[in-house]
């Protein structure tokens, strides 16, 4: 018999991934979820890996959290040939913990965890003291987070009164409050988030202020940084309704290792070896019939990388973002993906939203100031802004008005953290730092009439840009299914062979996208590589 061994505090955290994941309605089978092949009395079992096919080949497509979950939930459930292949030279995916001014860090990926209650990575980040528990910690300012310390401007300089502020934030969060718990009337229902806002308002508001309208404009424009949209327009009003906020915070913030402690935590779940960066995926051949066997028989995957070297597999999960096979999908699986998947690909959304960071000497700003909103006269929110972006000439030569304003940024008391997205985000990606901090400095001094200093150091994230990402996070447009789409893409290739010689679960998807609920969210990430793990831990104990 093998020896028994005790359980390991960093697989505290499957368990109570397993918990979520059965509450939400997913089939979970507990008996081949172990962290270490033998018996594990304190998790409740004792029942030994002896179905599980240890010999299985599984590789791994991408490192963020959706693929390190993925490769450390099977390597703990016993699987010992799992693979993850990173197409740059770092784990992490969208997320991005860096260091560049000083010894504190900078997130220019992912920044908060979303909800407490039955969120993995939260549970996660308890259990190993990475949290940031004291006062100051970061936050983004939101039209449900406004506080008396969000300094909103108008671009003539007047200071808005923030009780004047908060009225009209508060009605804009009970409005998009409808939508998310799908109260919305049938009118709004095959419409756009951005028309069934600007009615509702009127309804409230028949006759507002011009400053009541522009602080509603500023909410629209603030929303599309959390929808990762050009537009609220571009949002379906209805398909919003599927996505779950956790309970217990939208903002809480990871201590002084940031998300890069969270991924140190996961990389340690697997032994040395198992992942290799600097090594993008151009062809994923998987069989669609016994004609089509590629490579050994009992093995019917071979990927093809850029350095022209190849790796047979049993299965192999991809966890590409969205943006990427948006662009690549067509070209990287042979033979090509079913119509479904390749629909639901190119039908849901994928923005950017990215962060300019502004590095000062000193501070100028108040000690009571959290942040400084930027309030425009005619915002690019407005549908004669939208408009604008597809008239002739220059439509990008006043991207700076999606920039909704400068928060502090926790453990740097002189930096700023702007924020931007949709085209205008893709626009600014195109210039250099230099000119972007003299436009975000010229912003300020036009909105605060404060003597704002050249900033020592420009610093800005370009997702878009990133070859790998090609963008930030999912959003549902106009017209799409969520549901349908999001299960689309999750589906597995061949789900069910025709040919009994042809294996199963092949090909396997895992990301953000691939969740009904969570999509956008680094919990959503990750709770679908456990999904995908998960199903080929079932699979094997069927065998």
């Amino acid at each position: 018999m093998m020896k028994e061994q005790p359980m390991h505090r960093h697989c505290f955290l499957f368990y109570n991934t397993l918990q979520f994941i059965e509450a939400k309605g997913y089939s979970v089978d507990k008996r081949h979820f172990l962290p270490f092949p033998g018996q594990v009395k304190q998790a409740g079992l004792s029942v030994p890996l002896c179905n599980m096919s240890a010999s299985a080949r599984v590789i791994v497509i991408g490192a963020g959290l959706a693929g390190l979950a993925a490769a450390a939930t099977l390597c703990k459930a016993g699987f010992q040939h799992v693979l993850i292949l990173e197409a740059t030279e770092k784990p992490g995916g969208r997320i991005d913990t860096t260091r560049p001014f000083g010894s504190d860090i900078i997130e220019l990926g992912a920044n908060w965890i979303h909800g407490r209650k039955n969120n993995p990575l939260y549970t996660l980040a308890k259990e190993h003291g990475l949290l940031h528990e004291v006062a100051g910690a970061s936050t983004m300012c939101l039209p449900n987070s406004v506080t008396p310390d969000d300094y909103f401007f108008r671009e003539d300089g007047q200071r808005l009164h923030p009780s004047d502020v908060e009225q009209v934030c508060a009605l804009f969060g009970r409005l998009t409050a409808r939508a998310f718990d799908g109260e919305l009337e049938g009118r709004y229902l095959s419409g756009s988030l951005g028309h069934y806002l600007d009615e509702a308002f009127v309804e409230v508001f028949p006759d507002p202020t011009q400053e009541s309208r522009e602080v509603f404009e500023w909410c629209k424009r603030s929303e599309c940084t959390d929808e990762a949209s050009s537009s609220l327009y571009e949002v379906s009003a209805s398909q919003i309704s599927h996505y779950i906020a956790l309970e217990g915070g939208f903002f809480n913030t990871l201590g002084t290792l940031g998300y890069q402690g969270l991924l140190d935590v996961l990389l340690k779940c697997f032994p040395q070896g198992a992942l290799i960066c600097n090594k993008p995926v151009q062809c994923v051949r998987w069989t669609m019939d016994s004609a089509g066997q590629h490579g050994k028989e009992s093995q019917p995957v071979k990927l093809v990388c850029e350095d022209g070297q190849e790796y047979d597999a049993d299965h192999v999960i991809v966890t590409a973002s969205l943006g990427f096979l948006q662009e690549r999908a067509a070209d990287m699986f042979e033979p090509a993906l079913p119509d479904s998947k390749a629909g639901a690909i190119q039908k849901l959304g994928f923005g950017t939203v990215d962060k300019i960071f502004l590095k000062f000497d000193e501070r100028f700003w108040p000690d009571d100031c959290a942040g400084i909103q930027l309030v425009w006269k005619h915002s690019p929110e407005e549908p004669r802004g939208q408009e604008g972006l597809t008239q002739e000439g220059d439509p990008f030569k006043t991207w700076y008005k999606k920039i909704c304003g400068f928060d502090v940024v926790a453990r740097h008391p002189t930096v700023l953290c702007g924020w931007i997205t949709g085209r205008e985000a893709e626009h600014m990606e195109t210039l250099s730092d230099e000119e972007v901090g003299d436009i975000c400095v010229s912003l300020l001094r036009t909105f605060t009439s404060w003597p704002v200093p050249k900033p020592s150091r420009v610093l800005l994230s370009r997702w878009r840009r990133h070859p790998f990402v090609r963008g930030s996070y999912t959003y549902v447009p106009c017209g799409v299914d969520a549901v349908h789409e999001h299960q689309a893409l999750a589906e597995p290739l061949p789900l069910s062979p025709v040919h009994a010689e042809v294996k199963p679960l092949q090909v396997l998807f895992a990301g953000e996208a691939t969740h009904i609920n969570f999509y956008t969210t680094t919990h959503g990430a990750y709770i679908t590589g456990v999904r995908e793990a998960e199903r080929l831990i079932n699979h094997y104990a069927t065998q």
